[in-house]
């Protein structure tokens, strides 16, 4: 088929090469304009405009797609199916409606649970036993069109939203692929209303850890946040980024270190730290990181 590509991060760039791989004409490639970045604050290209260049694409990055010469300049792509893997523009009717066969989504949930900006963090953070992905038909609302293909996998009981990332862009791709040979017997189904819920954006100020929840929250708190924003604490007046972590036993105070292993009393039970990054630093993981800050059993975080 012939497509228009639209995905930005480094989430999409596994579906761009699937697709690519499969025999799929890519007509151009829509991404996020190129932002500041690093120390001197230079413009850079997002990974997918960075892939496409590679590649030889066509590239574009509209600020909007709101405006009448934006949409007519994709109409003239002239393609039969638009592919969208996290773009991070709204798309209007008009451009909805552009290709033959619409705008295909794919989206890093089972819909309707976790419509929204941060599925895979927020499927960690509420303590999900399973995510995947769905492959959606795109209309005007939020994550709300007809579902052609979904695929399952689970939550692992150490998995961070860094971990979860990697497998469903992966199987992102793999569907996509699958999605578009077997378009035509694919029956799209509505999404049906119970279950629904909306996964926002993740807000940096909720990344603080409350050692007064229960261990499982603080735990789904430290997996779902990592490796960004990552969940922090304050430890001997320094904050802190917790990484990876795992249920523990024992009780004690909220925030106390119950043993030289770095395990961490919560509000009830216990959270292992496993690895953690001191600001300005790289993240060590935990042995290491207490041979530079020795946190004795009795310290409080």
């Amino acid at each position: 088929m012939r497509i228009v590509f639209m995905g930005t991060p480094d989430f999409s760039v596994p579906a761009l090469e699937a697709l690519l791989d499969a025999g799929h004409e890519v007509a151009a490639v829509y991404c996020q304009p190129p932002r500041p970045a690093g120390r001197g604050k230079k413009p850079r290209p997002s990974p997918v405009q960075a892939r496409a260049e590679a590649l030889g694409l066509p590239v574009r990055h509209p600020e909007t797609l709101r405006d009448k010469a934006a949409q007519a300049e994709f109409a003239a792509w002239d393609a039969a199916v638009a592919v969208v893997v996290a773009y991070g523009l709204i798309l209007p009717q008009p451009v909805l409606d552009a290709p033959r066969l619409g705008c295909l989504n794919i989206h890093a949930s089972l819909l309707p649970r976790w419509r929204g900006a941060a599925p895979i963090q927020r499927a960690i953070m509420a303590g999900d036993d399973e995510t995947g992905v769905s492959i959606m038909q795109m209309e005007a609302g939020l994550d709300t069109g007809p579902v052609l293909l979904h695929e399952a996998v689970p939550i692992g009981a150490e998995d961070t939203a860094g971990d979860l990332h990697d497998r469903l862009s992966a199987l992102g791709a793999r569907l996509i692929v699958r999605a578009l040979a077997e378009f035509d017997t694919l029956t799209p189904q509505p999404q049906p209303d119970a279950g629904v819920t909306y996964a926002g954006k993740i807000d940096k100020a909720e990344a603080r850890i409350d050692w007064t929840a229960t261990a499982q929250v603080v735990d789904a708190h430290i997996r779902g946040l990592s490796p960004f924003p990552g969940a922090w604490t304050v430890i001997g007046g320094e904050r802190v980024k917790l990484l990876a972590s795992r249920l523990a036993e024992g009780q004690g105070a909220p925030g106390e270190v119950l043993d030289d292993a770095l395990t961490v009393a919560c509000g009830e039970a216990a959270v292992q730290i496993l690895r953690l990054q001191r600001a300005g630093r790289a993240a060590q993981d935990a042995d290491a990181f207490l041979r530079g800050m020795p946190l004795p059993p009795g310290t409080r975080i």
